[in-house]
């Protein structure tokens, strides 16, 4: 039985690293295939050019380009916000063909308030001062989910259920909660300063929706989470946001083959890029 796609005003998704074993590429194509949103935000981080060399490159992860473009194909209006790991598309800001838009940051009109949306790479000092680092990190962090899905798949056959490492140690961490808190505060203060009611972003991978005060002034902070870990999306209808948890879904209604596991050259998949973005808005 085919599931029926729910109609959204905006949909917001960040951080899902294509091109990186962490990515989870099918769990976001059924998620992309339930929904039938007005607009599209990619905020930042979709495909992971730092770590594109290593020439991993799933089906999956070309069937995420595919859904993207039969949603445009189909009338949604896709806006891919670069972030820090395809800053290499901040050259392209402004390119523009049919429904789907490359910027660098955004700012909708939602009945009437405000919502400034951008990655949030630009307020990470690592990033500013420390970039050689912040790869270096990046690299750690992938070697850091291959150890999570073996010791998972052993620890599943044991009986002992999933956990994660990386979040567990940024939970944990001090430093790291004081960086988000940080992160959030001076985002919602330059919010408030601009008049924005809303402000969304993506970058430190920790879903969230709440209201920040500052005096008399409040803005309300949105973050869409990652799809690595925590699987998430914003979305906004009715005049209201929600966070989307991603759920399991019936394989029988959006099925993979074995097949789409099979890894792509890097020749192979840039020729798909370009096929895939070759559309006409009566391609389906």
């Amino acid at each position: 039985m085919k599931q029926k796609k729910r109609n959204i005003n905006v949909a917001v998704i960040s951080d899902v690293h294509l091109g990186t074993y962490g990515c989870h590429a099918e769990e976001l194509v059924k998620y992309l295939k339930s929904i039938h949103p007005q607009k599209l935000i990619l905020n930042g981080d979709i495909i992971d050019i730092w770590q594109f060399n290593k020439n991993y490159w799933p089906k999956a992860h070309m069937q995420v380009i595919k859904q993207v473009c039969s949603l445009i194909a189909r009338g949604t209006e896709v806006y891919y916000i670069t972030g820090n790991h395809d800053e290499l598309l901040r050259k392209f800001s402004g390119f523009k063909i049919g429904g789907f838009e490359i910027v660098n940051k955004i700012t909708l009109e939602l009945e009437g308030k405000r919502a400034w949306i951008f990655h949030g790479d630009v307020f990470d000092v690592t990033m500013q001062h420390s970039k050689w680092l912040t790869k270096l990190g990046s690299i750690g962090y992938d070697l850091l989910i291959l150890l999570n899905k073996f010791t998972n798949n052993l620890s599943e056959k044991l009986g002992r259920g999933k956990f994660s490492f990386s979040k567990k140690i940024k939970d944990g961490v001090k430093i790291a909660v004081k960086y988000i808190n940080d992160f959030e505060e001076t985002v919602a203060q330059i919010a408030i300063r601009n008049k924005f009611d809303y402000v969304i972003c993506g970058h430190i991978h920790q879903p969230e929706i709440r209201k920040i005060k500052m005096g008399e002034s409040e803005v309300t902070y949105l973050n869409s989470g990652d799809w690595i870990e925590n699987l998430t999306a914003l979305e906004y209808n009715h005049g209201e946001w929600s966070l989307y948890r991603y759920k399991s879904i019936e394989p029988e209604t959006i099925p993979f083959s074995d097949q789409e596991v099979e890894m792509l050259s890097t020749e192979e998949i840039f020729k798909q890029l370009i096929m895939e973005f070759n559309f006409t808005p009566n391609t389906i």
